[in-house]
């Protein structure tokens, strides 16, 4: 695989439009982290570690509102062959500011309003609504 955080990404939406309850994600530090800021902004519900042979995998509990998916929609802005860095007064917003730009700083995966407070830039991973 040459994008994980790409396979993560559509691996959600897919389970969405499937209608799914929840979903298996192999594990990695930087899934997990962008997994859980998902959590902390609402788009997906409880998130657990489940420690497994020969690697751990990630269980997500997908959430909807009234029958409708929380993500609607996913957008990649930096792939392994192109990087998409951004200071923090030009991060872009996502509709408007109603969807999650999600940046991963020196300070962690941050979304795009946390990283605008702390006055944090970094590469722009990938948009969510």
């Amino acid at each position: 695989m040459t994008d994980p955080i790409s396979d993560l990404m559509i691996r959600i939406k897919n389970a969405y439009l499937a209608k799914k309850k929840d979903l298996d994600i192999p594990h990695s530090k930087v899934k997990e982290s962008i997994v859980m800021l998902l959590k902390k902004e609402g788009y997906v519900g409880e998130v657990v570690v489940k420690e497994q042979k020969p690697h751990a995998v990630l269980h997500v509990e997908l959430k909807y509102n009234e029958g409708a998916p929380a993500v609607t929609g996913v957008k990649r802005l930096s792939t392994p062959g192109l990087r998409n860095y951004s200071r923090s007064k030009k991060i872009p917003r996502t509709l408007g500011g109603y969807g999650l730009t999600i940046i991963s700083t020196s300070s962690g995966v941050l979304s795009d309003k946390e990283a605008k407070k702390k006055g944090i830039g970094g590469e722009l991973l990938c948009s969510i609504w």
